[in-house]
């Protein structure tokens, strides 16, 4: 009976002793912090969404996500946003007004999500398929009263500390009125700028740059390579070999252009394109478990409505109400960690100040 006694204690003992250990180890580990992964689909509302996935056999990745809310995109002087406005708003959490990119209504700099992540030690990129100096990027490293002002906003990309960025324009960063070669002065920098996707991936170098275009990138129907889908994985193939976390923002720029034009084809063809790396960044954050993905739009553009079609092909026809955007509120859908803070309806701005409590967890 003694003995029996005897090994139950050092059971009991050995396994208060494990939980405690697991408990101790858990402890040091309980808040690691997340990363974020921002997907932008530039003009995107629900009828382009509908109609990207009733053109691709009624699927879309955006249904793996079961967190869905809605935001409103309003600037601070228009009810009708542009990019500048919006995308300012939920890089830096102020309205604005339209045109702005990184400033208040004061024209003051703001700090963007991007640049409070890297002060923490984040590992920070860009990705967009439009030029890098585009209004929705520029917003989380620019501060300039002016979307326009796109030398001076590759000015202060070549002066900022964005890890990776990926988008078209390099002629704004070696063709200039000053006739600076902000290149060479990036690379004098310890930056590899690359123009090839082969580069890219072979590239070890923490802090890589990879101008897709010269000018702004082709339209997906006209053959654009690489796909986002491909941009995306390669990049966050890097980032996990990298014991920092990260935050990255990826734009579908283009699903804004096929809105301005009322081209059905050109905004189906755009939205697929981001919807291979909305399936990435989903995929990747239920492997990492770690990842928390925001997936919304800026605003939506052209006032589409799908008015007929047929259920056996999803075939259809759309409409559209303008050639520019317009004041309906966007979906916002989250995967993972602290995704339940975007249900709901609310301002765009929040955007920034749900990504700013998940990253300051106690």
């Amino acid at each position: 009976m003694r003995n029996i006694i005897a090994v139950l204690l050092l059971s009991i003992t050995f396994g208060y002793s494990q939980v405690t250990t697991l408990e101790r180890l858990r402890e040091l580990n309980e808040n690691p912090p997340i990363n974020i992964i921002l997907l932008i689909g530039d003009g995107m509302g629900l009828s382009q969404i509908s109609a990207g996935m009733y053109a691709d056999k009624n699927s879309s990745a955006l249904e793996k996500f079961n967190v869905i809310g809605l935001q409103k995109t309003h600037s601070a002087n228009s009810l009708v946003t542009d990019s500048a406005a919006s995308a300012t708003a939920m890089a830096c959490g102020k309205k604005t007004y339209n045109g702005a990119v990184g400033v208040s209504m004061a024209r003051q700099p703001l700090e963007s999500i991007l640049e409070i992540c890297k002060s923490k030690n984040y590992i920070t990129g860009l990705i967009s398929t439009s030029s890098i100096v585009h209004a929705t990027p520029a917003s989380f490293y620019a501060k300039v009263v002016s979307r326009k002002e796109y030398q001076e906003i590759a000015l202060q990309l070549s002066e900022h500390e964005v890890d990776y960025f990926i988008g078209g324009g390099e002629k704004h960063f070696n063709k200039r009125e000053d006739k600076r070669d902000l290149i060479t002065e990036m690379e004098d920098k310890n930056y590899e700028i690359v123009s090839t996707f082969s580069r890219f991936k072979k590239s070890e170098s923490n802090k890589l740059g990879y101008f897709t275009y010269n000018d702004e990138p082709p339209r997906a129907l006209d053959l654009r390579k690489p796909s986002l889908r491909d941009l995306l994985s390669s990049t966050l193939g890097k980032l996990e070999t990298r014991n920092n976390p990260f935050f990255i923002m990826v734009e579908g720029s283009q699903i804004d252009w096929g809105g301005h034009g009322n081209d059905t084809d050109y905004v189906v063809s755009e939205f697929k394109d981001f919807n291979g790396a909305i399936d990435v960044a989903f995929e990747f954050a239920k492997k990492d478990q770690n990842t928390l993905v925001i997936v919304t739009a800026d605003h939506e553009t052209g006032g589409m409505g799908i008015n007929k079609g047929s259920i056996k092909t999803f075939r259809f026809e759309a409409q559209y109400t303008t050639l520019g955007h317009t004041a309906t509120m966007v979906p916002v859908f989250s995967y993972g960690p602290f995704s339940e803070k975007f249900s709901g309806i609310y301002e765009n701005i929040s955007i920034f100040q749900k990504m700013i409590e998940s990253i300051n967890r106690p």
